[in-house]
């Protein structure tokens, strides 16, 4: 029996290229749970694994997409049963294992969670890695004191998938919210996710530096790392928290120990790949109680098919992706 997927390889001389193939349901990797899929999504990550960047990939031919929903079509978990709907995000799947640009996927039964009542499996993937991300950050900065009522919260990166899910849960949350982004072209539509004022990342970054800088952000939601966040760390506020989520602007951090010996700024380290079954029933129950589905799919969805996904790798390795792309598989 075969099945549609996006095969990635490698020739000879290193050139990474993808491409739309009939494969055997035989070479699927190991798993208790077999999962019929209808929708992946397209995150930073992907772009990696289908260009061959930042060296994820180790193994080809491969078969990328760190998400996906679907069915399960066979089981030997107790968890799940045939026609279970479930969601998968992180453990690799999509890097090291084969992941969700196929009709079909293999995976252990600890990966997936059941999706939340009431959602459709392309519901799961408007959220997707990105939001559950949004929603862990915003459970974690929740647990340590953040309240709406703290001050304003900024959100890095904001027109991505992470920032502009960040975005309108924390609007949603009574939160009074900052939106940073290179692409001034969206800040229109961040205003229209809750955001109450867009930044101009150049400018922000364009600002002297100073060992601290005025104290502004009660909170933050970083998806960019690199020198944005060593800048917004000397503008958080008095016992101020700053999430680190991505590293789209590089892997380096330039500050100093100043925000954090005389404002005691807390810096929290954000992992959505690894994290416990638990906490990802809870952020994806939490999502199904906040996340607007409606709201945000007004000019912050598109969908494309496995055919499209290489072109799509590109651009959003170039910072030409706004929100979320959901790839339909079926």
């Amino acid at each position: 029996m075969t099945f549609r997927a996006l095969v990635t390889n490698k020739d000879a001389e290193g050139k990474v290229s993808s491409g739309v193939e009939q494969v055997e349901e035989a070479r699927l990797p190991e798993g208790d749970v077999t999962v019929d899929i209808d929708w992946a999504g397209l995150n930073y990550k992907d772009g990696l694994c289908l260009t061959g960047a930042g060296g994820l990939v180790r193994t080809y031919p491969h078969v990328a997409g760190i998400d996906f929903a679907g069915t399960v079509s066979d089981s030997q978990s107790d968890r799940y049963g045939l026609g279970d709907t479930v969601v998968l995000t992180g453990w690799r799947v999509g890097e090291t294992q084969w992941g969700g640009y196929a009709e079909k996927a293999r995976v252990r039964a600890d990966w997936l969670v059941p999706l939340p009542r009431g959602f459709s499996t392309r519901d799961a993937m408007v959220i997707g890695t990105a939001g559950l991300t949004a929603m862990l950050a915003i459970n974690r900065l929740e647990a340590v004191g953040l309240k709406p009522d703290g001050g304003e919260v900024l959100v890095t990166g904001a027109a991505g998938g992470v920032g502009s899910v960040a975005v309108t849960l924390l609007a949603k949350l009574g939160y009074q919210v900052a939106a940073l982004s290179g692409r001034a072209e969206h800040a229109a539509s961040l205003l229209a996710l809750g955001a109450s004022s867009a930044v101009d990342r150049d400018s922000f970054l364009a600002e002297p530096d100073k060992p601290l800088e005025t104290a502004r952000w009660a909170g933050v939601i970083d998806n960019v790392g690199g020198k944005v966040l060593g800048k917004v760390l000397k503008q958080v506020k008095y016992d101020g928290l700053v999430a680190s989520i991505g590293n789209a602007g590089g892997i380096g951090l330039e500050t100093n120990v100043l925000p954090f010996i005389l404002r005691g700024v807390t810096l929290i380290g954000i992992d959505s790949v690894m994290q416990k079954f638990e906490t990802r029933v809870t952020a994806w129950q939490r999502l199904g109680e906040l996340f607007d589905f409606e709201a945000y799919g007004a000019g912050n969805v598109t969908e494309i098919g496995l055919e499209q996904l290489p072109e799509a790798a590109q651009a959003i390795l170039a910072g030409q992706v706004k929100g979320r792309t959901l790839v339909k598989v079926r």
